[in-house]
C-alpha cells in the first residue's frame, strides 16, 4: 500500500499521471540515443571481481539508460562464486534476498535438478519460463530492486532470455492509455496464489499487489508474471486490456526487446527488467549452470533523481 499510494503523491515524477508534461520529457530524454541491438549493452571486463574504473563507468552508463547492462568476462567457467556477489557490491547492491531454495550463501544455482523440492519449480528444469520479474510473489515491503545473473556453463543447446526494460513497457502502456497505468497500479490488480507445501500447509499467503508501484527513492518497480497459474488478474475491464495489450507487446517485434544468450564468464545486471528464457537442452560437457543474484536494494546511481537531475528540479 505505501508503495502504491507513494505512486499517488510523488512530486516532480514521470512517473506521477497528473504531469503529462513532466513524463512528455522524460520519454524524450529515456529514449534519446536508446541501445537499438543488445551489442549496445555489452562491456569487457578482465575481471568482474575487480572492475576497472573505466569498466564501472561503462556498466553504469548503460543501466542507467536501459536499467540493464551485460558484461563479458575473463573469468571464463570459473565456478567462484564469488564472481556475481562482488561484481554487485561493486555497483552498490548488499541486501541480498535468501530466497527460499536459494543455496546458503544466497546465490541461487540455477541448473537442472532430477529430484527433490528443487525439481517441481520451472527455473530448476530445462522447461522455458515466460516473461516475469523476479520477485513477484515477495511482500511489499520485499520487493526485488536488482537482479543480476552470471553464467559458468551454457546449455548445449537453447537458454536465450528475451530482456525488456520495464520503464520502456511502462512507457507502451501510458502512451497507449494512461487508464491502463491506473489500473495496473491498484493495490490488487494483481495476486499470486498461496503457496502449499507439501504437508497441505500454507508457506506463503496470497500476495495481492500492484503490477507498477514506485519506491521512496521515487524509482518505478514492476511486478509481473505471465503464468496463467500463477497469478490472478482483478477482473475488471481495464486490467484485462492493460494486460492483454502488454502480453502483445511482449512478444511483438518491439525494436526494445533484446534477445541473446549467456556465455561462460558473461553475466547480466539489472534493475530486475523483464525477461524470460527459452527452453534448452544439456549433454554431458554443457550442463547449464547460472549463478542468480537477487537484492531488495538498487544499484547505487542508478535512481531517477541520479539520472534525470535536471529533469526533475
Amino acid at each position: 500500500m505505501r508503495a502504491h499510494q507513494a505512486h499517488q503523491d510523488l512530486i516532480n515524477s514521470p512517473f506521477d499521471l497528473s504531469n503529462t508534461a513532466l513524463f512528455d520529457a522524460w520519454c524524450e530524454q529515456k529514449l534519446k540515443d536508446y541501445p537499438s541491438s543488445l551489442g549496445d549493452l555489452v562491456v569487457e571486463v578482465k575481471d568482474p571481481r575487480a572492475l576497472t574504473a573505466a569498466e564501472h563507468g561503462a556498466l553504469l552508463v548503460r543501466l542507467q539508460k536501459a536499467n540493464m547492462a551485460v558484461y563479458v568476462g575473463g573469468t571464463g567457467d570459473d565456478p567462484d562464486r564469488a564472481i556475481p556477489l562482488k561484481l554487485a557490491a561493486q555497483l552498490g547492491a548488499a541486501g541480498l534476498n535468501h530466497n527460499w531454495l536459494a543455496d546458503d550463501d544466497g546465490l541461487t544455482s540455477l541448473t537442472v535438478v532430477d529430484d527433490g523440492t528443487r525439481h517441481h519449480y520451472i527455473p530448476y528444469t530445462n522447461r522455458l519460463i515466460k516473461w516475469h520479474t523476479d520477485g513477484y510473489y515477495n511482500t511489499a515491503d520485499k520487493q526485488i530492486q536488482t537482479l543480476n545473473l552470471h553464467c559458468v556453463c551454457p546449455a548445449a543447446e537453447g537458454g536465450e532470455n528475451r530482456l525488456m526494460d520495464h520503464e520502456i513497457a511502462y512507457m507502451e502502456l501510458r502512451r497507449e492509455n494512461p487508464d491502463y497505468i491506473r489500473a495496473l497500479c491498484a493495490p490488487d490488480a494483481m495476486t499470486i496464489p498461496a503457496r502449499i507445501d507439501e504437508g497441505g500447509t500454507v508457506a506463503r499467503k496470497d500476495q495481492p499487489g500492484p503490477v507498477f508501484s514506485v519506491t521512496a527513492q521515487g524509482n518505478l518497480h514492476m511486478r509481473y508474471t505471465i503464468r496463467e497459474q500463477n497469478v490472478l488478474w482483478k477482473n475488471d475491464a481495464v486490467t484485462l486490456e492493460a494486460i492483454a495489450f502488454l502480453e502483445k507487446l511482449l512478444e511483438s517485434d518491439s525494436p526494445y526487446i533484446y534477445q541473446g544468450r549467456l556465455e561462460s564468464g558473461m553475466g547480466l545486471v539489472s534493475t530486475n527488467v523483464l525477461h524470460d528464457r527459452s527452453g534448452f537442452s544439456d549433454d554431458e560437457t554443457h550442463k547449464r549452470l547460472i549463478y542468480r543474484a537477487r537484492y531488495f536494494d538498487r544499484l547505487d546511481n542508478t535512481n531517477v533523481l541520479d539520472v534525470y537531475p535536471g529533469l526533475l528540479d
